[in-house]
């Protein structure tokens, strides 16, 4: 709903919880507008109290989290490199599949993608069990191209309508498949005690800093981040714990200025608390990731035009062409109108070339095509440490995922 957390309280005991959220709309002025103040008790109360008319949020645009059934859910993870979600728009063009969504995260060398079809010629789903063995195939040998033959890495899954095997929020699902994907691997912060002068430090570096302490007296780990304030940082940070099946107990968030702190008292579900510091690491280099994955470097680029078969392709194969790699992609049609947004990167590494860019857009004319350059660069890479054994708790939760791909 594009509303900004600037702080907040969460409280959960004997059965009972509170939950405090201090909003402001994406200009950060206070709400007033009554429509969408039902809309927010509407759509956050539970389902048996929740009316069963339909609820406009202010725009007058039907608000859903629920996955449309007239289209086929492809699911995808795997190693990213140069130029593979151009490739992926291919091949499913080439299998006469309609984008009609798609939504596709890269981070450290990882990449997550969720894609909704339809039939090019019906415009309805794909619910040919032949035919999605095909779409599957083909798309699995563009996912292992640069792997060996037995490799994992590279998974897909199909959905068919009806098929509750998947998460119908998007974003949600990415940062499952991220995590089976293991994008956690690379550097991590230490997880000893944040002080305030580390903590003026990385707001200028832009740093995430993960620490994790131990409450015995009350029976919780406590985990406490600090790191540069944006859109859904909170609902990234809560993904993360409950993927790894921590339950929040306590917590509180404050935004100052341009930074965020949050404070999480937690236990897993079993019970038990973080008690070693091979645990701690992996918990906080799972939360780094979480964080990080949204966070793009580069040039945003938005694409609007009337909806046709291969667009998608067309569009991503020119972005190749240039030298560009997708980064982040959100691709949503709405009517007969698709509006494509991709972050993306040089191909080499260096910055985005404007130039090249201006090149494009002229080439691009008769398409509506803004450019918007992002400075929401990551963090700086530090010397890579050691990877540690994980802890069997926090692995078997893991694997649990990458089972659903098999």
């Amino acid at each position: 709903m594009d509303l900004v957390i600037c702080k907040s309280y969460v409280c959960s005991d004997a059965g009972w919880f509170m939950d405090v959220f201090h909003v402001r709309d994406e200009s950060g002025n206070k709400i007033r507008d009554e429509r969408l103040i039902n809309y927010i008790k509407q759509a956050i109360s539970p389902k048996e109290l929740r009316n069963t008319t339909e609820v406009r949020s202010c725009s007058g645009k039907i608000a859903s989290s629920e996955t449309s059934s007239e289209h086929t859910a492809i699911e995808m993870t795997g190693t990213d490199r140069p130029g593979l979600f151009s490739e992926i728009s291919a091949v499913l063009t080439d299998l006469r599949c309609n984008v009609v969504e798609a939504h596709a995260w890269s981070h450290n060398a990882r990449l997550a993608c969720i894609v909704h079809v339809s039939d090019e010629s019906t415009a309805g789903p794909i619910d040919d069990p032949s035919r999605l063995a095909t779409i599957k195939d083909h798309l699995s040998t563009v996912l292992r191209a640069d792997t060996a033959p037995d490799d994992q890495i590279g998974r897909v899954k199909t959905a068919y309508p009806g098929d509750d095997s998947t998460v119908s929020h998007q974003e949600r699902r990415l940062h499952q498949l991220m995590l089976a994907g293991q994008d956690f691997h690379g550097p991590v912060q230490s997880v000893t005690p944040v002080s305030p002068e580390r903590a003026a430090c990385d707001d200028e570096g832009r740093k995430t800093i993960v620490s994790i302490d131990r409450c015995n007296e009350k029976g919780y780990s406590v985990v406490h981040i600090e790191c540069k304030d944006r859109p859904k940082l909170i609902f990234d940070t809560v993904c993360a714990l409950t993927d790894l099946q921590f339950v929040v107990f306590h917590a509180s968030t404050i935004r100052h200025d341009s930074f965020t702190t949050q404070e999480y008292y937690i236990r897993h579900v079993n019970g038990c608390t973080l008690e070693t510091e091979t645990e701690m690491q992996l918990v906080a280099k799972c939360l780094e990731a979480a964080i990080e994955r949204r966070v793009c470097e580069g040039v945003r680029l938005e694409l609007c035009a009337h909806d046709r078969v291969g667009l998608l392709s067309d569009v991503t194969r020119l972005l190749r062409e240039y030298g560009l790699t997708v980064a982040r992609a959100d691709i949503e049609t709405q009517g007969e109108e698709v509006i494509n947004v991709f972050y993306v990167r040089d191909i080499s590494g260096n910055a985005v070339d404007m130039e090249i860019v201006d090149s494009m857009k002229r080439e691009m004319e008769p398409l509506a095509l803004q450019v918007k350059s992002e400075s929401l660069l990551r963090r700086s890479n530090s010397p890579e440490r050691p990877r540690f054994s994980f802890g069997n708790m926090l692995r078997s939760q893991i694997e649990r995922f990458s089972q659903n791909f098999i």
